[in-house]
């Protein structure tokens, strides 16, 4: 039974993916909405100095499955068709692989007022088998949709930091991708989402023990729009708070990370009619022709995670980052559960123009 729609009342880098199969002439697409690590690298929130640029590297592994006994659940969404497939198939793997390279740019404007570009280059790999039918690989890379935000520093001070901002997500990822000839793939498949995204955002340090223990928290909502194909991926929440520490004080260069993520998804919803797979008939029927705005079952999520990791301070204004995210509260309503994933990331600062 399909979710009702979480109303949008509230937000951070986005990717997902799922699979294509083929059961007899109906096609078999994991809806999985959009998953992604959302951890909190600080030289990402920040804003650098007036004329200095922070460039971030990163480089995101993303793995995620179904659930034993539920991925059968997953729905064939036909963004193409404008159909919504319900389906109770039984599915004996599904398992999806995303990696995703950002180039993330902060450039001080002025001593308080920063912009940000993030740059997603997206790798989606994935498996699937259902019933008798032998694996059917889908893969597909390419450049994801940009970001970009300005960020204003409403408390700048030797130990604390408040910076708040606005972004937007602009669809130049690839949204005409084919599952196979003739067929679009999913939504969901794609490497971008089709429109536009606004993304308010908000970012607090304090230095708890100078130059030795620090806190942060986090948060950001993220809205995209209905696209050319009548879907729409639901609203994102993100939460985090955590500590930087410097365990050795003749160490300065070793910093253990600890924080605690939180993301709520809305549902994604499409314009289609509704259909519901039967396995013994081997093909669907229909249960409501009007093509009306419906929510997505299967999609829409609630996730914790813990993600410890270190940052080792390598050249004087370079540090190289790694955060491995453990999931420690999942609720997928059946879809591809994300599993342990991890950040790699190397941060450097140029001082481009003269500032304070």
């Amino acid at each position: 039974m399909a979710m009702k729609p979480l109303p949008r009342w509230g937000i951070a880098l986005g990717v997902c993916a799922a699979v294509t199969v083929l059961v007899g002439q109906v096609p078999a697409e994991a809806s999985c909405g959009s998953v992604s690590c959302f951890v909190v690298i600080g030289s990402q929130q920040q804003v650098p100095m007036a004329g200095a640029l922070t460039v971030n590297l990163i480089y995101n592994y993303t793995p995620m499955e179904a659930p034993s006994g539920e991925g059968g659940r997953i729905p064939f969404a036909n963004q193409g068709e404008r159909t919504l497939t319900l389906a109770n198939l039984n599915v004996n793997r599904i398992a999806t692989t995303t990696r995703t390279a950002t180039v993330d740019l902060n450039y001080g404007l002025t001593e308080r007022l920063g912009v940000q570009v993030a740059i997603p280059y997206k790798h989606v790999e994935s498996d699937a088998q259902i019933g008798g039918v032998s694996p059917v690989p889908y893969s597909e890379r390419g450049l994801g949709d940009i970001r970009a935000a300005l960020k204003y520093n409403l408390l700048p001070t030797l130990r604390s930091m408040m910076v708040v901002g606005v972004g937007a997500d602009f669809p130049t990822g690839s949204y005409g991708r084919l599952a196979r000839e003739h067929t679009l793939a999913e939504s969901t498949l794609q490497i971008g989402r089709g429109n536009f995204g606004v993304i308010p955002m908000v970012y607090q340090t304090y230095e708890l023990v100078p130059h030795r223990v620090n806190q942060f928290l986090s948060a950001s909502y993220r809205h995209t729009f209905k696209n050319s194909d009548g879907y729409q991926f639901g609203d994102e929440v993100n939460v985090s708070a955590g500590l930087n520490v410097i365990p050795l004080e003749k160490t300065p260069w070793l910093t253990l990370i600890q924080q605690v993520n939180f993301r709520w998804m809305q549902n994604d919803a499409m314009d289609a009619s509704l259909w519901q797979f039967n396995d013994a008939l081997g093909r669907s029927i229909l249960l409501d022709p009007t093509i009306k705005f419906r929510a997505v079952p299967t999609t829409g999520s609630r996730y914790v995670a813990y993600s410890p990791g270190i940052n080792l301070n390598l050249w004087g204004h370079a540090s190289f980052y790694f955060i491995a995210q453990i999931p420690i509260y999942r609720d997928f309503v059946g879809n591809l559960e994300q599993q342990i994933s991890y950040v790699f990331g190397l941060s450097k600062s140029f001082q481009l123009f003269s500032g304070s």
